[in-house]
C-alpha cells in the first residue's frame, strides 16, 4: 500500500494565525496584546486606588465612593478590551487581574495588617467591582448573533 503526497496543498498556518484575530489586531497601530497588557495593569492600579480610598469619611460618616465607582471602572476596562477581542477568555483578563489583586489586598501583609477589612464597604467593593463587568460579559456572550443575508 502506498500513499501519495499532494505538494500543491496550502502550507500549514502559523501559530499567530491559529491563535485568533486578537493576536494580530491593532488599534491605531498599537498591537492588541500590548493594549490588553496595559488594561490588565490598569485594573490592578485601579484596585490599589480603590482600596486606598475605601475608608473615606466625610465628618463621622463613612462614604465608600470608590466601591461604587469600581463597577463602572471595571466595566470600562472590559469594554476597552472588547475593542481588541470578543473572546470571553480575553475579556475576563482585567477582571481576573482585579480579583487576584483583591484577594492579595484581603490577605495579611508583611507587617500583619490587612489593607481590606471584613466590613460592609469591602463587601460592596467586591460586589460592585466583580459583578458589574461579569454581568456585561454574560450578556455579551448570550447576545444572539445577527442573521446573515444570503
Amino acid at each position: 500500500m502506498t500513499a501519495t503526497v499532494d505538494d500543491s496543498a496550502a502550507p500549514a498556518r502559523s501559530l499567530r494565525s491559529r491563535i485568533g484575530g486578537w493576536a494580530n489586531a491593532a488599534v491605531n497601530g498599537i498591537p492588541g496584546p500590548l493594549i490588553i497588557a496595559v488594561l490588565v495593569l490598569d485594573a490592578v492600579i485601579a484596585l490599589i486606588l480603590e482600596v486606598l480610598y475605601l475608608p473615606l469619611y466625610i465628618g463621622t460618616v463613612p462614604v465608600p465612593i470608590t466601591a461604587i465607582l469600581a463597577g463602572p471602572v471595571n466595566l470600562a476596562l472590559v469594554w476597552a478590551v472588547a475593542t481588541v477581542s470578543t473572546r470571553l477568555s480575553v475579556l475576563f483578563l482585567p477582571v481576573g487581574a482585579w480579583l487576584a489583586a483583591f484577594l492579595i489586598a484581603a490577605s495579611r501583609g508583611p507587617g500583619g495588617d490587612y489593607p481590606l477589612r471584613s466590613d460592609l464597604p469591602t463587601l460592596l467593593l467586591f460586589l460592585c467591582g466583580a459583578v458589574v463587568p461579569l454581568i456585561y460579559m454574560y450578556v455579551a456572550a448570550n447576545r444572539p448573533k445577527p442573521a446573515t443575508k444570503n
